[in-house]
C-alpha cells in the first residue's frame, strides 16, 4: 500500500496526483458530509449531555422551497441511542431533504434539530467528525483509484489522524468488500461498487452515528444481504444508525425503530413491534364447518369475522390465538388449518396513510 503524502498543494496516493483545483473540489464534498471539521477540538467537549437520550432529534422541522412546495412539514424526529431507525417512505416524501437539513447541506425553513446532542448546524464543527454519512449516492474523482479517492477523504479531515490512515482506509474498504478492487479506478467501478465506496467513506474512522441514505440503491442480492449484515454488525457495536429506505423489506429485516414519512409528513414513529401491534392482527380458520366457526369466533369476541368459501377469518381483539383454538375444538369445529396474520410493515403504512406504497407526488 502507498503512503499518502502532500505535494506542494495536492495529495499523491498510489502515485497518481491530482491537481489542486480537484483536490479543493473533494475538500468541499468531504465537508459537506462532515467528514471535514474545521479544526480539532477536545473530546471531552464533545460528549453529549447526559440529560440526552436520542443521537437525532429534530422538533417542527420545515422546508419550503420556492414556490410553495412543503418537502417537510413540521417534524418531530426522534431516533434513540443505539437504534437502527428506520427512515421509511416512498421516493419524493421527503426523506433525502430531511437528512440534508440534519447535516446542515441546506437550511431549514422552520424548526431545530439535533445530532448527538448538538445544535444543528451551529455547532457542526464539533458534531460532523463524529457521523458518517452517504447522501443522495456518492460522488468521487473518476480517474482515481478507490483507495486514492478514501486517501484524499481522509486527508481533507483535520481530526483524523494522518499515521493510521493507511491502516482505516484498508480496513474501510475490507468492511465493505471492496478490498480486491481497491486499486482498479472509480470510472470502472459498477453501480453497486460506487456504493459501497460511499459506505466506505462513512466509515474512515469510528462513528457513533451513522446516516445512511437509499445505501442499497444499485446492490445486487448478495450485495444488499451484505449490507444489511454491516448495519447488524455496527449496531451491536454501539453506533445508532440512521436508514433512509423506500424497500420495506429492507427496514423491517434490519431496523428496530421506524418512522414512516408521507408527502413531508412524519405520520408515525416508534418501534417496529409498537406500530405492528397497533394494528388490528387477524386469524384465519379453514374448516368443512364454516357457519359454525364464524358462530364461535363471534362468541369468543373477535369482530369483523367473514366467511370465504371454507375459511373463516376476524380481528383477534383481546382474545389469544390459543384461546381461539381451544374453543374451536370444543364446539367440535373441524379444524384444517389455523393461522395468525399479522401485520406488516406494508399494512401499517396503508392503514396510516389510506393508500398503497407508492412514489409520493
Amino acid at each position: 500500500m502507498t503512503a499518502v503524502r502532500s505535494t506542494g498543494g495536492r495529495v499523491t496516493a498510489d502515485g497518481v496526483a491530482a491537481e489542486p483545483a480537484a483536490d479543493r473540489a473533494v475538500q468541499d464534498w468531504a465537508a459537506g458530509i462532515g467528514i471535514k471539521a474545521a479544526a480539532r477540538v477536545d473530546p471531552a467537549a464533545l460528549a453529549p449531555p447526559s440529560t440526552v437520550d436520542s443521537a437525532v432529534r429534530t422538533s417542527g422541522l420545515t422546508k419550503r422551497f420556492r414556490g410553495g412546495q412543503v418537502a417537510v412539514d413540521g417534524i418531530d424526529l426522534v431516533v434513540p441511542y443505539g437504534s437502527v431507525y428506520g427512515f421509511l417512505g416512498p421516493n419524493g416524501s421527503g426523506k433525502t431533504t430531511t437528512i440534508r437539513m440534519l447535516l446542515g447541506l441546506i437550511s431549514a425553513t422552520a424548526g431545530s434539530a439535533e445530532l448527538l446532542g448538538r445544535p444543528m448546524p451551529r455547532q457542526a464543527a464539533s458534531v460532523l467528525p463524529r457521523v458518517g454519512a452517504l447522501v443522495e449516492g456518492p460522488a468521487f474523482h473518476p480517474h482515481l483509484s478507490g483507495w486514492a479517492n478514501l486517501a484524499r477523504l481522509d486527508a481533507g479531515d483535520r481530526t483524523a489522524d494522518p499515521a493510521t490512515a493507511r491502516a482505516r482506509i484498508g480496513a474501510a474498504l475490507d468492511r465493505v468488500g471492496l478490498s480486491a478492487a481497491a486499486r482498479k479506478r472509480y470510472r470502472a467501478y459498477s453501480l453497486g461498487m460506487r456504493q459501497r465506496l460511499g459506505i466506505a467513506a462513512a466509515l474512515l474512522r469510528p462513528r457513533e452515528l451513522l446516516i445512511l441514505d437509499e445505501p442499497t440503491n444499485g446492490l445486487d442480492p448478495q450485495g444488499t444481504r451484505e449490507v444489511r449484515s454491516l448495519v447488524s454488525a455496527l449496531a451491536a457495536e454501539g453506533v445508532t444508525v440512521l436508514l433512509s429506505s423506500h424497500l420495506l423489506s429492507e427496514v423491517e429485516q434490519v431496523c428496530t425503530h421506524v418512522g414512516v414519512m408521507h408527502v413531508g409528513r412524519l405520520v408515525a414513529q416508534g418501534t417496529l413491534g409498537d406500530l405492528r401491534s397497533a394494528q388490528a392482527t387477524r386469524v384465519r380458520v379453514e374448516t368443512t364447518s364454516p357457519g359454525q366457526a364464524a358462530e364461535t369466533l363471534h362468541q369468543l369476541g373477535l369482530t369483523d369475522v367473514r366467511i370465504d368459501g371454507h375459511a373463516v377469518g376476524g380481528v383477534l381483539g383481546g382474545a389469544a390465538p390459543e384461546q381461539v383454538v381451544v374453543a374451536l375444538v370444543a364446539a367440535t369445529v373441524p379444524v384444517r388449518q389455523f393461522t395468525v396474520d399479522s401485520p406488516g410493515l406494508e399494512d401499517v403504512f396503508v392503514t396510516l396513510t389510506g393508500e398503497g406504497f407508492d412514489v409520493s407526488g
